[in-house]
């Protein structure tokens, strides 16, 4: 586990079982071994249980009395349940920097795009989309929203876990929501909001679907080693 001195331990701790849940090293329904973690990481125990309690919160586990902390179920209804609150409130941040950005956070802005269109033509998905919305987690200051900035930041996790499972999209697929997210960027750089708030939701609407199918194929692999492994 890499130290960060601006996060207290428990944070750390938190992003490190946090990492292991969104790149399924955890699985859905598995639960989380506070002394095994404890040990491993050289932590005391009363740690591990404030990082498990600050991951509740981002709706990473779900903590049950006398079963302890499992790891949350990641099912279709979940999956449009995350997307239905990504898309209110990545649509009113966006709406936000419509309206605030000034000349150096426009530069910025284009930057960011020229990234997104390198990473395309590489088909880097995780880093594509790690660069959308863990860089809207960054715009505070042009927001300007401390409570709408927060409830996004606790829903960054639970997003990043979903469209891990979209890595293995086609190339197409991955050029189509850049398509959709210029779409959002132009507006915001013509102070269109409510054009921007549109395209936000087309895009998460598009990213919804990718997961969603990803998830259907990943549930019919696992039945089907089921199956097999019953005979």
């Amino acid at each position: 586990m890499q130290l960060h001195e601006a996060d207290s331990l428990s944070e750390q701790i938190a992003k490190h079982i946090g990492e292991q849940i969104i790149r399924g090293e955890l699985v859905e329904g598995e639960r989380i071994q506070e002394l095994r973690i404890a040990a491993e990481l050289d932590v005391s125990r009363g740690s591990v249980r404030e990082a498990l309690l600050i991951l509740e919160r981002t709706q990473l586990i779900e903590i049950y009395p006398r079963r302890g902390a499992l790891v949350s179920e990641m099912s279709a209804l979940q999956v449009r349940s995350l997307f239905d609150i990504a898309s209110l409130l990545l649509g009113q941040i966006v709406h936000r920097m419509s309206e605030t950005w000034r000349s150096h956070e426009a530069e910025r802005i284009q930057l960011l795009l020229e990234q997104l269109d390198l990473e395309t033509r590489q088909g880097n998905t995780e880093k594509f989309y790690d660069l959308i919305f863990q860089g809207m987690a960054r715009q505070h200051e042009m927001v300007g929203n401390t409570y709408l900035m927060r409830y996004y930041q606790e829903l960054l996790p639970s997003l990043r876990r979903s469209y891990f499972l979209t890595l293995n999209i086609s190339r197409r697929e991955l050029q189509e929501s850049f398509d959709l997210f210029k779409l959002v960027t132009d507006a915001v750089l013509i102070r269109k909001s409510h054009q921007a708030t549109l395209f936000m939701e087309d895009f998460c609407r598009h990213l919804r679907n990718l997961v969603l199918e990803s998830l259907t194929r990943m549930k019919q692999i696992e039945l089907a080693w089921a199956r097999r492994s019953r005979r």
